[in-house]
């Protein structure tokens, strides 16, 4: 073997370990500096330390009111209740104001609330208050007793209400009684009284004399009077003529 032969092998041998220092120089710091800290452990608590967020338990929390206007409850069946409530007395308010206005229509002053006399049989309008425009004569059945607003009417005799309503007919507001005068069935018509102003129901029995109701000018009328029937027996009959004859 010659010096040029020898030579081969050892170039050869110098180049291999050449690049093998070269691929650990730049290998080996990129493993180390990959490698898990040596640091101490860190907890999960120290973890949720750096991001914390504030968090309110179920048993914790309560149920805030739900405001719906005016009302405040926490479920739609009270808020149903509140607004049912309201709405009640709202149509209470709205009843009670119109009694009220009706009423200072009521023309009571100087008149007593109960018919004078003693008799089975009184006049339905205080005496002197009134004065006949019409009786009974083709198809009209009773008399017209022509008297201001709001002049009382009265029972003109004890008996049982058959109808009282705020709309009979062209009598208008009407109040019917039944009676028995003397042994004989009588039946009064009291027609055109003002509206919400009778003061008995179906039913009720009344005493001879007692307040009825108002005048007023109600169904078929053209001024304020009472328009007054009376029936003996099933038979129309002239009704100031019967007055005149038994009240008292």
């Amino acid at each position: 073997m010659n010096a040029r032969t020898a030579v081969k092998p050892l170039r050869s041998i110098a180049i291999f370990g050449a690049v093998g220092a070269l691929v650990a120089g730049i290998a080996l710091p990129a493993f180390a500096s990959s490698k898990p800290s040596e640091a101490a452990p860190t907890t999960l608590q120290q973890l949720a330390a750096v991001d914390a967020q504030s968090l309110v338990v179920a048993s914790q929390a309560t149920a805030a009111p739900l405001s719906r206007g005016t009302f405040s409850a926490t479920t739609p069946e009270e808020i149903a209740k509140k607004k049912a409530e309201e709405a009640a007395a709202a149509r209470a308010a709205a009843a009670a104001a119109t009694t009220a206005s009706t009423s200072s229509r009521f023309n009571t002053a100087g008149y007593a609330l109960t018919s004078p006399g003693s008799g089975e049989v009184r006049y339905p309008l205080p005496m002197g208050s009134w004065n006949v425009s019409r009786t009974v004569g083709g198809a009209h059945n009773g008399a017209d007793m022509l008297a201001p607003a709001g002049t009382p009417i009265y029972a003109a005799a004890a008996g049982v209400v058959r109808a009282s309503a705020e709309s009979i007919g062209g009598y208008g507001v009407c109040v019917m009684l039944d009676s028995v005068v003397g042994g004989q069935r009588v039946q009064t018509t009291y027609g055109h009284m003002l509206y919400n102003s009778r003061q008995v129901q179906v039913g009720q029995t009344v005493a001879a004399g007692q307040l009825i109701g108002y005048v007023g000018s109600t169904g078929r009328s053209t001024a304020n009077h009472l328009h007054f029937e009376v029936w003996i027996n099933g038979g129309l009959v002239e009704p100031m003529s019967w007055l005149s004859v038994n009240a008292g």
